[in-house]
């Protein structure tokens, strides 16, 4: 999630570098205020009400806002506090036109979140010349904006698939400060993946060829967590860390899990053949898969973070991961309830519960062995 982005170039105004709405109930005002913005090359909007330029805001893309403060029902005063308190309308900047001119005016103006003033009778240097002052900061802003967006995208591409991304950047501001900043707890699905073979492997081979085997391997599991839309939250040698149902809720997550470790073992077969056939050595994959409440965030220390998810349920996984052999998902019995009639019944349970290292219960789990 995205801090509300400013309008952007629009199609079909190539003559027209900016769009002004002017806001007055009197026609030979707007009129007055309108020609030379026109002349300036803008695209003017008229409202004749408060009311119908919150409307037209609502409906239109515009750049500034010319306001008059005294209108039959609303006020100046109520629409600029109007679009200043609306995270779609907050940074577009509004300029109050009025013939009040006492100091107590001008200070309720600036508490409602007025950008600028202009006294009439209107001056048309004095009207250009501020209007196109406050819309040279405005593309500033933009061009930040989208500098900024391109980051937060560049950022969370790393870990999330791109309708996650798209999801994230397209919500409140206040949204996506809660994503970043704030630890939250939420039941989630956790899948680990990690190689049976490796450390044989990196024996033998090259530490060229060793990397060029993570590539491809963490290539692909990345591309079949994409697909059932996870979230890659850690990869750490040769394991890979992917959550479903959090940072966000997700419909069916259980399912989304079990469907991408079935994937990946599908793709792994593929790719372990060819790495067998190309280097001469078997590499085999092994997935782990639990369910329970995680706790995510920027974990770290103030020289490094990770946006990372924590807890007993990710140290299960683990070791849940620990057990299943070469092209096995091994699956707790958690998940296994959270899945749908058709998927549950692939899964066969283990004759005992297992007792996973560091724990003092035992654990049921299931076994899947994709074909």
């Amino acid at each position: 999630m995205n801090s509300p982005a400013l309008p952007g170039p629009r199609a079909g105004l190539e003559d027209t570098e900016h769009t002004v709405l002017v806001v007055d109930d009197q026609p030979v005002t707007r009129r007055l205020l309108s020609r030379p913005l026109e002349l300036a090359g803008h695209r003017v909007l008229q409202a004749d009400s408060g009311e119908q330029a919150l409307d037209l805001l609502a409906s239109e893309p515009v750049d500034l806002v010319l306001l008059d403060v005294v209108m039959v029902g609303l006020d100046g005063y109520a629409v600029c506090r109007r679009i200043k308190t609306d995270e779609r309308t907050m940074f577009i900047p509004v300029v109050m036109v009025t013939v009040l001119n006492d100091r107590s005016d001008r200070v309720r103006a600036i508490d409602a979140g007025a950008d600028d003033f202009l006294s009439k009778p209107v001056y048309q240097e004095e009207l250009t010349a501020r209007v196109g002052s406050l819309l040279r900061l405005t593309d500033a802003r933009r061009e930040l904006e989208q500098m900024r967006e391109a980051q937060i995208r560049g950022a969370f591409k790393r870990y999330m698939c791109p309708k996650v991304v798209d999801d994230i950047l397209s919500s409140s501001a206040s949204s996506m400060r809660s994503l970043l900043e704030r630890t939250q707890r939420r039941e989630a699905i956790v899948l680990f993946t990690d190689l049976r073979g490796f450390t044989a492997l990196s024996e033998q081979l090259s530490a060229e060829a060793v990397v060029e085997v993570l590539n491809e391997y963490f290539s692909e599991m990345t591309q079949a967590a994409h697909e059932y839309e996870g979230t890659i939250f850690n990869m750490s040698g040769d394991s890979l860390l992917v959550g479903f149902g959090v940072p966000f809720e997700q419909s069916a997550p259980a399912d989304r899990a079990f469907d991408t470790a079935v994937e990946m073992q599908r793709r792994y077969r593929d790719l372990a053949a060819r790495t067998c056939e190309r280097l001469g050595v078997e590499v085999g994959l092994g997935i782990g898969i639990n369910r329970g409440e995680v706790v995510f965030g920027n974990v770290g220390s103030l020289d490094y973070m990770n946006y990372t998810i924590i807890g007993d349920t990710v140290n299960v996984a683990a070791r849940l991961e620990g057990i299943a052999q070469a092209g096995e998902v091994v699956a707790s019995e958690t998940v296994v309830e959270g899945l749908s009639a058709n998927r549950a019944a692939d899964c066969r349970g283990l004759d005992e519960s297992v007792q996973l290292k560091g724990r003092s219960a035992a654990l049921r789990v299931y076994r899947l062995r994709p074909d």
